[in-house]
């Protein structure tokens, strides 16, 4: 089995939500299991996470543990792309998204067995344009409620916080009009949702059978114009994908493009980074990952 490198940069994420907490358990617990720390951060500023990140693959570092949502996933994963630099993840954020769709335990001492006992795998990202995302991006509801959130909510209230808050931006919701190009193929319709997926999960919840390894990229839109067709797509996510399916109209491929009207911001793993039209497409086992044997 070709396992995880002994050698490794610890980048936390403290103002992910339990990020503070879990810096100088993840730190203890890496020794112990026999990884060396070259560099160690607690990271306060998030919007500086990336920036320590690149210099740790830019010092050849062999392995970047990044500690984090699934937002300092997203912003993390370009600069390991072409690079010998394994990534390995501690889930620290709200909903854990991409951390659950690799089947990593979601309390430290579980991620650090992965980082220690696993083994390396070539993994897929998916792409908006030239950016690189871990999980899923979203266009509709997913965006206005990222734009929107009190600063502090998803920290303090978790996933509660964050569905209520969903619920309240439900009232300024419109539904868009969507055009969906593949090679020839065009498909044009009214849209409540979309969602983008290279894993899984998207808020925690199942809505997508797909792996991180398979080649492809999924659309999944949900039609028409109704919010209560939304509400119930939502609905149907407690059930996992095989419910799901029956609420929305799935697209499967290498390469989409994606038109709205009007324009509407995409949020990539839980950060609103672009806005229609773009590109949406799967980057074929571009980055190695330290993932349970």
């Amino acid at each position: 089995m070709n396992k995880p490198p002994r050698t490794a940069a610890l980048i936390v994420n403290t103002k992910s939500r339990t990020g503070q907490d879990a810096f100088r358990e993840a730190c203890r617990l890496l020794r112990e299991g026999g990884i060396e720390l070259t560099i160690s951060k607690a990271v306060e500023d998030p919007s500086k996470l990336s920036d320590e990140v690149r210099k740790a693959v830019e010092a050849k570092t062999p392995m970047v543990i990044v500690g984090g949502g699934d937002g300092s996933i997203s912003s993390s994963v370009d600069y390991l792309v072409g690079t010998n630099t394994v990534f390995a993840l501690l889930p620290l954020g709200t909903a854990n998204s991409f951390a659950r769709t690799v089947n990593i335990p979601l309390d430290v001492p579980g991620a650090v067995r992965v980082i220690t006992d696993g083994q390396r795998k070539q993994i897929d990202l998916g792409m908006i344009d030239d950016d690189y995302f871990a999980n899923c991006a979203a266009i509709g509801l997913s965006p206005l409620i990222a734009e929107s959130v009190p600063h502090g909510l998803k920290k303090w209230l978790g996933r509660p916080g964050y569905l209520a808050w969903a619920a309240i931006q439900m009232a300024r919701f419109k539904p868009f009009h969507l055009t969906i190009t593949e090679g020839e193929q065009v498909t044009k319709m009214d849209a409540l949702e979309v969602r983008i997926a290279n894993g899984r999960f998207h808020g925690g919840a199942e809505l997508v059978e797909t792996a991180v390894d398979d080649g492809e990229i999924v659309i999944q839109v949900i039609e028409g114009r109704l919010p209560l067709k939304l509400l119930w797509s939502w609905g149907m996510s407690l059930g996992g994908p095989g419910q799901v399916k029956g609420t929305v109209r799935e697209f499967r491929g290498r390469q989409f493009r994606i038109e709205t009207d009007p324009p509407l911001s995409i949020s990539i793993d839980g950060e609103v980074l672009a806005k229609t039209p773009v590109a949406a497409k799967v980057a074929r086992r571009v980055i190695s990952m330290a993932m349970p044997a």
